[in-house]
């Protein structure tokens, strides 16, 4: 269980996060239609390692509300930078999984300030970075009326919008997944945070971009765990030391 399970007001939201923990600071920025427990495997393993882990969950994911107007990863890099801003007070180590490594990056592009170190899991940062088998198709099976009854399971029960919002939530994040992310490697220059780039190998993630990815940043490394299709939950034992391994090698 989490030493803080709450609400707190961040920038006129209500956002509910997730703190585990105590010492170096580490933020954990789930995926789409996700919240703080798809960490379950990670949470306890990274405060036993040392670590004050923070598992904020995002507008309209989750427990926190849903914000009128269309769900972007950059207005989610802004909640980010004003969660970390009010409740870390500092630079902390930022590991983010599907969307919430795009997140993560954008941070990281825009205050560099505030993140020590990175790990980026299972994700592109451009359209051509999509395995053919993967979030293309994924996406559109994802905006699927059946899909849509699957995911509703994890939302109706803990959203403060109530299970009628979550059509709502559902095209907001279906929008966002055919049009974005499309970060310009080129950008990746200005990152200073050392990363790591971690992907499975059977994921939806096409290798060769992980590795112009890893390229790309300044102080980039890429890790490819062979024979999986989802991290970290299908091999939280791996991912778990790779990330006390990485993130422990230096003070934030």
């Amino acid at each position: 269980m989490p030493d803080v399970a709450t609400y707190v007001n961040v920038a006129g939201r209500r956002v509910w996060h997730e703190v585990s923990g105590a010492g170096r600071p580490l933020v954990l920025l789930h995926g789409g239609f996700s919240g703080a427990a798809s960490f379950a495997a990670q949470t306890p393993a990274l405060a036993a390692a040392g670590f004050r882990v923070h598992v904020p969950e995002r507008r309209g994911h989750a427990h926190t509300p849903d914000v009128d107007g269309p769900l972007t990863y950059a207005v989610m890099a802004e909640d980010t930078i004003a969660y970390l801003e009010q409740e870390v007070r500092g630079p902390a180590h930022l590991v983010g999984w599907s969307d919430g490594a795009v997140v993560a990056l954008l941070v990281a592009m825009r205050r560099p300030d505030l993140v020590a170190r990175m790990v980026l899991i299972d994700q592109y940062y451009a359209a051509a970075g999509r395995a053919e088998d993967g979030d293309g198709d994924l996406t559109e099976a994802l905006a699927a009326p059946e899909a849509m009854e699957f995911l509703r399971h994890g939302y109706d029960p803990v959203s403060p919008d109530g299970p009628e919002h979550f059509a709502v939530v559902h095209a907001k994040t279906i929008q966002m997944w055919r049009t974005e992310p499309e970060i310009p490697l080129s950008e990746l220059a200005g990152v200073t945070a050392p990363t790591l780039v971690l992907q499975a190998d059977r994921g939806a993630v096409r290798l060769d971009h992980s590795a112009a990815v890893a390229a790309a940043l300044p102080e980039g490394r890429l890790a490819v765990l062979p024979g999986t299709h989802s991290l970290p939950a299908e091999s939280p034992g791996p991912v778990n030391a790779l990330l006390v391994d990485f993130l422990g090698a230096a003070t934030p």
